[in-house]
C-alpha cells in the first residue's frame, strides 16, 4: 500500500422539510427571522399555514407545544401546571387557550 491514497469524501444526505399543519414536502426557503433562523413557506394551495420556522427560538411557538396545551387542559390541568411542565410561560398557556377556543367556536 506504499504510494496508495484514499481520500474519504464526505456524503451529504438532504432531508426534505415537512410543513407542520398539511406535512407535505413542498416547501421553499422563505428568507430569515431576525434572529437568524431560516423561514419556510409552504407551497400547497390548500394548507392552512402559509409560513413556519424549523427550530424555534422559544418552544411554545412549537404546534406539538400547542396541542400538548390543549390536551393537558382537557385532561384538567391547572394553567400553572401546564406552564410547568412545559417550561413556558403561564400566559403564553392562557392565550393559546383564549385562541383555541375562539376558533372552535368561530367553527
Amino acid at each position: 500500500m506504499d504510494g496508495l491514497i484514499l481520500k474519504a469524501f464526505p456524503v451529504m444526505i438532504l432531508e426534505p422539510i415537512h410543513c407542520p399543519s398539511c406535512n407535505a414536502i413542498d416547501v421553499i426557503q422563505h428568507g430569515k427571522t431576525a434572529a437568524g433562523k431560516q423561514r419556510y413557506r409552504c407551497q400547497n394551495s390548500e394548507c392552512q399555514r402559509s409560513t413556519f420556522i424549523q427550530d424555534y427560538s422559544y418552544v411554545a411557538y412549537a404546534s406539538h407545544v400547542k396541542q400538548q396545551i390543549s390536551d393537558m387542559a382537557m385532561n384538567g390541568s391547572g394553567i400553572r401546571d401546564t406552564a410547568r411542565v412545559l417550561g413556558i410561560s403561564p400566559t403564553t398557556v392562557i392565550e393559546t387557550l383564549k385562541k383555541k377556543s375562539k376558533a372552535e367556536s368561530s367553527e
